[in-house]
C-alpha cells in the first residue's frame, strides 16, 4: 500500500471521526518506517509534548509532519488524561481521569477462530460479573483487543483509587477466573502461522492499542470495533479496507456497571504494579506455543524498593508515635513521595523536607504533623496526603501489605523484621529524615528480605529451643 494511498484511506470522514472519538485525551503514537527499513515509533513532538488528537484536522497535522517517516498505523493509550502538555504528564499518576481495562488477545489470520474463542470465554466471565453494555472487541488484523469503555466506572470508585489500578486489576482478575479454560483452548490450538495463540494482561501507564479504523501496521487491513453481541457473526473479512464493517456502538456504557468487578479485582489483585519503583512482575499470559500459563510472580522472597520504603517508614512511625493505622497511612505516603522525588525531583532528596506536599500551594489551615524533623500533611480524615491523594490504611494494605504477601513473604514476619530492625537505630536517626534514608533504609533496600529470613529463622530457633 504506497502512503498516497494511506493519505487516501485517512481522508475518509468516517475514519476521521472514529480515530478522534477515540483517540480524544489519550496520548497517541504513529507507526511509520524508518529511512534504514526498521519501525519507527512516534509518540511525541519535537520539543517534547506527546501526541494528541483532538479534532480530524489533527489527523492530517500529523500525516504531514511526519511524512518523512510515511506514518500508517495510529495508536493510543489506555489512559485518559486531564492535560498532556509536556513529557512529565505522560507518567503522572494524578493526571490520569480514566483508563480502559483491555485484554489482548494475539493471533494469527490462520488461527482467527480460536481467538474469537478465547475472545468468548473473557466476554462470557464479564457477564457474569456484571458487566455487558459497556464491552466492546476490537479486530486489529491479526488478534481481537477486547475492551471495558472506561466511562462504566463511577466517579465514586475512580475517586477512591487510581484508574490505571482499577483497569489492570480487572484484567489481571478475569485472566486468573478464565484462567483453566483458556489453558484448556490453547492445548487445542493448532500450531501454525507465525503468532500462535496467546491472551495477555499488557496493562502498563505507557500502553497503547490501535485505534479504531486505522490500518494494520503491516497488513492492508483495518481495525474494526464490534460488540458481543456480534461475535458469533464475525469474520476478518470485516477488516477489508475497501468495505470494512465497522460498529460505531463502541461508544456506549452503562455509568457504575464495572463499579462491583472493580472492587472484587482491586480486593484480590491490589492494583497496578509498575507505580515508581514498585516490583515489575510479569502479567498473566495464556500461549498456544508454549501451552502454559504464566501469572504474575515476583523474584523468590525478593521485596521491591517501594514497598521496602513504605514498610521501614510505617514501622519508624510506629516506633515514634505508637499509632499503627497512621503509621501505615506515613508509610504509603512516604514511599509515594520518595519515589516521585526519584523520578522527578532527585536534587530535592539532599535539601530535606517534602517539597511535593499536598500536591498545591498550602493555604494555612492544612493541617500538618511533625515527624522528628519531617513535615507531612493531612487530610481531613487524618490520614495522610500527598499529590492531592490521600493515602489509607487500606490502600497500604493494596500497594505495600498485599505485595510483600505476592513475593511469597508473610507480611506479619517482614513487620516484624522492620521494627526488630529498625529497634537497632537510635531515636535520633529514626527522627531525622536524611539519616534515617541514608542509614537505615539505603543499606537494606535491595535485600530486606534477607533480613526477614533471617530474623524468621532465629524466631523459629527460639521456639524449637523453648522445647
Amino acid at each position: 500500500m504506497e502512503f498516497k494511498d494511506v493519505l487516501a484511506y485517512y481522508s475518509k470522514p468516517q475514519v476521521r471521526d472514529e480515530i478522534t472519538a477515540y483517540c480524544s485525551g489519550r496520548w497517541i503514537a504513529l507507526e511509520g518506517i524508518q529511512r534504514s527499513g526498521g519501525r519507527a515509533f512516534l509518540r511525541y513532538t519535537r520539543k517534547g509534548a506527546p501526541l494528541t488528537i483532538s479534532k480530524p484536522e489533527d489527523i492530517d497535522m500529523l500525516l504531514n509532519r511526519f511524512k518523512f517517516f510515511k506514518p500508517r498505523t495510529f495508536y493510543a493509550s489506555v489512559n485518559l488524561y486531564e492535560k498532556l502538555e509536556n513529557q512529565d504528564d505522560t507518567g503522572k499518576s494524578s493526571n490520569i481521569v480514566s483508563s480502559t481495562p483491555i485484554w489482548d488477545v494475539d493471533a494469527d489470520l490462520e488461527t482467527w477462530e480460536y481467538a474469537l474463542k478465547a475472545s468468548e470465554i473473557i466476554v462470557d466471565r464479564l457477564e457474569k460479573e456484571g458487566i455487558s453494555r459497556s464491552v466492546y472487541l476490537k479486530w486489529s488484523g491479526r488478534g481481537i483487543h477486547i475492551h471495558i469503555h472506561e466511562r462504566a466506572f463511577s466517579k465514586r470508585i475512580l475517586e477512591k483509587h487510581n484508574p490505571l489500578d482499577v483497569s489492570f486489576s480487572i484484567v489481571e482478575y478475569i485472566l486468573k477466573k478464565t484462567k483453566s479454560q483458556l489453558i484448556e483452548l490453547a492445548e487445542k490450538t493448532p500450531l501454525k502461522g507465525e503468532r500462535p495463540l496467546r491472551v495477555e494482561n499488557k496493562m502498563d501507564i505507557k500502553r497503547v492499542f490501535t485505534a479504531p479504523l486505522s490500518l494494520h501496521r503491516q497488513l492492508d487491513l483495518c481495525c474494526v470495533c464490534f460488540k458481543p453481541n456480534a461475535i458469533c457473526d464475525f469474520s476478518p473479512e470485516w477488516a477489508e479496507i475497501e468495505r470494512f464493517h465497522h460498529d460505531p456502538s463502541w461508544r456506549d456504557y452503562e455509568d457504575g456497571e464495572g463499579d462491583d468487578l472493580a472492587e472484587r479485582a482491586l480486593a484480590e489483585i491490589g492494583g497496578y504494579d509498575g507505580w515508581a519503583e514498585a516490583p515489575r512482575r510479569k502479567h498473566t499470559y495464556i500461549s498456544a506455543e508454549k501451552r502454559v500459563a504464566e501469572t504474575l510472580t515476583s523474584s523468590y522472597r525478593k521485596l521491591g524498593r517501594f514497598q521496602v520504603m513504605g514498610l521501614l517508614q510505617a514501622a519508624r512511625y510506629y516506633l515514634i508515635k505508637g499509632d499503627i493505622e497512621r503509621a501505615k497511612s506515613f508509610g504509603l505516603n512516604r514511599a509515594i513521595f520518595y519515589a516521585w522525588a526519584k523520578r522527578y525531583a532527585r536534587d530535592r532528596l539532599t535539601r530535606g523536607g517534602s517539597r511535593l506536599g499536598a500536591g498545591r500551594t498550602r493555604p494555612s489551615e492544612v493541617k500538618a504533623e511533625q515527624i522528628g524533623n519531617e513535615t507531612a500533611y493531612l487530610s481531613n480524615n487524618g490520614w495522610f496526603i500527598i499529590g492531592g491523594t490521600e493515602q489509607s490504611p487500606r490502600d497500604y494494605d493494596l500497594q505495600i501489605a498485599r505485595r510483600i504477601e505476592a513475593a511469597s513473604i508473610p507480611y506479619n514476619e517482614a513487620w516484624k523484621a522492620a521494627i526488630k530492625y529498625l529497634e537497632g537505630f537510635s531515636r535520633d536517626v529514626l527522627l531525622d529524615q536524611q539519616r534515617f534514608y541514608r542509614e537505615a533504609y539505603l543499606p537494606v533496600r535491595d535485600k530486606f528480605h534477607m533480613i526477614v529470613d533471617r530474623m524468621s529463622k532465629m524466631g523459629r530457633q527460639r521456639t524449637l529451643d523453648g522445647y
